[in-house]
């Protein structure tokens, strides 16, 4: 292991308050595990309500603060580009503690700082770009728009990918001048400590950028409550983000932005590059276990070559190396959580015994090195009606369901038939049919010939009840940003109503 990493992680570690670690007001710890070995990784204070109120009073005063409030848009660009930088150099350090702490690979977990650092480049040009309108009135008048920040915001972010997930919230926050309270998994808050610290080391005025780690129901629950708060951003499950918006109902009506789950169609057709489409619809499922929430969990197949399809697939998924997410050559790690174990394994039970064809895996993987860690086998399930368990509920793991159709309209009407619409993809080399489809489509995202382009200009997001609004590009621009509207009569007087 990188020897900075063990050292980092045999420090102790507080919440992270007004630019420094601070300890929990309680006292309280979270046991933070490795998934691979079942075992203690480290310990990790929570937050509580003094906690949280602590925070707020922090980010208040850095967002009325004239060093933050009024930062030039230039030295706010060298700042983002500072911490882009910071974590670029410290790729070794946080690859390592994405693997330990949420079970993917390690080469999946160095794989997500280079797009984590992207994120505060591109929204760092956007310091010097960012502004209003003017706008033509009948009466001559002067009218013009600015952006202004929202305010003091709080992000909630999930576990799959807790380095990604930190920075696509941060960033476009910090670009428009807000201060945040990060709240990231009580499971997986290593990566999101490590971020404040480079953040400090990049210069960000103390009070900017909070990190609470905490259990949602207590610590989530609160900044959602709080009155000092006026946006949360959340990714993460529709039951917590139902809670989230009678949270903010009850409390002061803060603005939410919610990126929640999916249950994402890969539709292919008969005329498909079909060794693409398996390639695509593997990785779509089995990268980072299936903890993805754009993962092509429902892969509907034309009758012509469903048959063809899934045997390679299968074939593909048996051969697949499940292990030791450090070695170089596991191709799987393992699920998260014991909890999220238990979930998968019950969502397997549930299609075999609604009578789905399993055609590989549908176990938990427990021999040798395998024994005390939270291993799933690659799962493909053939045969899959609509209206079964897996064809409907994102199961968020390495868990993957095969609907065959006969008619384009049967697979649309399939494809749209759950509450979700995250995320699709549209298979075929009729590129009429491509956009015929990709329209038709109950998705934020679709894809064609490919699965999981992204892209930090490109939007991201979801309809239906996969959530709203959209993250990345510069839609995010929007969900921490105000309009204000000025007027300037043309006679310099004051005009009339």
């Amino acid at each position: 292991m990188h020897q900075s990493v063990i050292d980092w992680l045999a420090a102790p570690r507080g919440l992270f308050i007004d630019g420094g670690e601070s300890p929990a007001s309680s006292g309280k710890r979270l046991s933070i595990l490795n998934p691979a070995r079942g075992e203690v990784l480290a310990e990790v204070d929570e937050a509580g309500s003094e906690d949280v109120d602590r925070a707020v009073a922090a980010a208040s005063r850095a967002f009325e603060a004239p060093s933050w409030r009024r930062m030039p848009p230039s030295e706010r660009q060298a700042l983002l580009l500072r911490i882009a930088s910071g974590i670029e150099a410290k790729r070794e350090e946080l690859g390592w503690i994405e693997s330990l702490n949420n079970g993917k690979t390690l080469r999946e977990g160095k794989g997500d700082v280079g797009p984590s650092a992207d994120i505060f480049r591109y929204y760092a040009a956007w310091c010097r770009t960012m502004g209003g309108e003017s706008i033509p009135v009948d009466d001559g008048d002067l009218v013009y728009t600015l952006r202004e920040a929202v305010g003091v915001c709080a992000a909630i972010v999930p576990w799959n990918y807790p380095l990604l997930m930190a920075a696509w919230k941060i960033a476009p926050a910090l670009a428009c001048g807000c201060t945040l309270l990060l709240k990231p998994s009580e499971w997986t808050p290593l990566s999101a400590l490590m971020l404040a610290e480079i953040c400090k080391e990049a210069g960000l005025p103390p009070g900017v950028l909070n990190v609470l780690p905490g259990e949602g129901h207590t610590t989530g629950e609160m900044l959602a409550r709080h009155p000092g708060i006026h946006k949360v951003a959340f990714t993460g499950s529709l039951p917590t983000a139902r809670r989230l918006l009678m949270a903010s109902a009850e409390s002061n009506l803060k603005r939410l932005s919610l990126e929640l789950g999916g249950k994402s169609p890969l539709v292919v057709f008969p005329d498909a590059d079909l060794d693409a489409a398996v390639n695509a619809a593997f990785w779509g499922i089995f990268a980072n276990k299936g903890e993805v929430c754009s993962a092509s969990s429902r892969i509907l197949v034309h009758e012509e070559v469903a048959e063809a399809f899934a045997s390679k697939l299968s074939e593909r998924a048996r051969e697949m190396r499940v292990g030791d997410p450090l070695d170089p050559d596991t191709a799987m790690g393992a699920l998260v959580h014991p909890r999220q174990l238990t979930k998968v394994l019950e969502a397997i039970e549930s299609g075999k015994s609604e009578g789905a064809m399993l055609r590989a895996g549908g176990e938990r993987l427990q021999k040798g090195e395998l024994a005390q860690g939270y291993f799933v086998a690659p799962t493909v399930f053939d045969h899959v009606r609509p209206e079964m368990r897996i064809a409907r509920e994102e199961i968020f793991g390495p868990v993957l369901a095969i609907l065959r159709f006969r008619e384009e309209a049967e697979a649309i009407r399939i494809a749209n038939s759950t509450v979700y619409g995250l995320v699709a993809a549209v298979f075929t080399r009729d590129i009429a049919r491509a956009h015929r489809v990709a329209r038709a489509l109950s998705a934020g995202v679709v894809w064609i010939n490919r699965w999981n382009g992204f892209d930090s200009a490109a939007p991201f997001g979801g309809v239906k009840q996969s959530g709203w609004g959209r993250e990345m590009g510069q839609h995010a621009l929007e969900l921490y940003t105000q309009t204000k509207c000025i007027w300037v009569a043309a006679s310099g007087e004051e005009a009339s109503s």
